[in-house]
């Protein structure tokens, strides 16, 4: 049984697309899900399956969300071993020992091409960040609200799906995926 943890993109946000937590977990159990928890509102998702496509994960989840709830919502979905190395390798903390309340990580569902990284350039002001694999690790000091590094920034230029999580709900999402037996 692998655990994963799935990322729901503009769930809860601004009234729209509204689902309840506890509406979300039955989802996941009738998909035949086991051991399912969520995390805040925004659409994190810890949960185990036999499973073993992330994409084919993706689209059952994604595919099941339109059915039920008649809209369409990104998911991306993370095996456990994933948000460990994410979570284990930020350059941010390792390198310059930032404050983690600053530092965000925008998932992306699958590996950039190194012709679309390129293409990622601009003024960004006092914000940073780095690509690694299937994440982007920012740094925003002026709040990410207020920064150009956003989702629909990264899937332009990346041609990839992406959503966003502060530092918090990240390492939250990995202790409880680690708490799963």
């Amino acid at each position: 049984m692998e655990t994963y943890i799935s990322i729901l993109r503009g769930i809860n946000v601004g009234g729209h697309k509204l689902i309840k937590m506890q509406a979300l977990t039955k989802l996941y159990e009738d998909l035949g899900f086991m051991h399912v928890k969520t995390y805040i509102q925004s659409g994190n998702v810890v949960f185990q399956t036999k499973q073993t496509d992330s994409t084919l994960l993706e689209n059952l989840i994604s595919k099941k969300i339109t059915e039920v709830f008649t809209f369409e919502v990104p998911v991306i979905v993370i095996l456990q071993k994933e948000i460990v190395k994410i979570h284990k390798n930020n350059p941010f903390i390792l390198e310059k020992n930032y404050d983690v309340n600053l530092l965000h990580v925008t998932f992306l569902s699958q590996k950039p091409k190194q012709t679309d990284i390129a293409k990622i350039t601009g003024d960004f002001g006092k914000d940073e960040f780095i690509i690694s694999d299937k994440a982007i690790y920012l740094y925003c000091p002026n709040s990410y609200s207020n920064s150009k590094l956003t989702n629909t920034f990264f899937e332009n230029k990346l041609k990839i799906a992406a959503t966003t999580r502060n530092w918090k709900t990240t390492t939250e999402l990995l202790n409880m995926s680690l708490s799963i037996k």
